[in-house]
């Protein structure tokens, strides 16, 4: 798949396949591109009916200019001004399990515009030292919130997330919980399925094992919700 920023020339073949009434997918597929990457590219510059490849290509320049987080509204969200809603979500991240720096740059990263910042423009913005974001998005690649691509225009890695973030990481913690389902129930194999210690696992692994099939399915019929 490539890698790096749309061109203008991708943004003229998305131009054209929108006016030969081509899906976001068979768009996506042509360019070798996520479908979440164009339906993106779209909606933010005028929709399918308003979509223009000039001024789209010259917005998203400006805004790489920029590089800074440009979806919290100036005067703030429900929790006051828009630094505050950068802080709040990341205490709640931090309260789901992650240490305060990656949440600090899965947040940002989440609230950034188009979503890819470079490690140097994360560091610049957060404040903080390049070993530090280094290790941040070393844990967040790893477990599939993030994912690492080369811009080729300015010759270093970028740091994306999009639209299907959301559901790899919904599938990738069903199946760790399917994994613990299993370990529990050879745990209660081995004990004696029969014994009170039995009973219990075998109990946890069937409870576990229906969670996350339906966690699984869920994710797969709700899927479409994501551009």
């Amino acid at each position: 798949m490539p890698g790096g920023r749309l061109t203008q020339r991708d943004r003229n073949r998305i131009a054209a396949g929108l006016s030969e009434g081509l899906s976001y997918a068979e768009i996506a597929r042509r360019l070798g591109r996520p479908t979440s990457t164009i339906s993106r590219e779209v909606h933010r510059n005028g929709g399918p009916g308003g979509y223009r490849p000039e001024q789209a290509h010259r917005a998203t320049e400006r805004r790489a200019r920029r590089s800074t987080p440009a979806v919290l509204p100036a005067g703030g969200g429900p929790y006051g001004p828009a630094g505050d809603t950068e802080a709040e979500a990341v205490a709640v991240a931090v309260r789901m399990g992650l240490q305060r720096m990656t949440a600090r740059v899965l947040i940002r990263l989440l609230i950034t515009e188009d979503g890819r910042l470079t490690a140097a423009e994360l560091a610049r913005g957060l404040k903080v030292s390049p070993a530090s974001v280094s290790t941040a998005v070393g844990y967040l690649i790893e477990q599939g919130l993030i994912r690492r691509e080369r811009d080729p225009r300015r010759r270093r890695d970028v740091y994306v997330m999009d639209d299907d973030m959301w559901y790899h990481t919904v599938v990738r913690s069903a199946h760790q919980t399917l994994e613990a389902a299993e370990m529990t129930r050879r745990a209660a194999e081995d004990i004696g399925p029969d014994t009170p210690v039995g009973r219990r696992l075998t109990t946890g692994a069937h409870f576990l094992e229906r969670i996350s099939l339906d966690t699984l399915a869920s994710a797969e019929r709700w899927r479409d919700l994501l551009p």
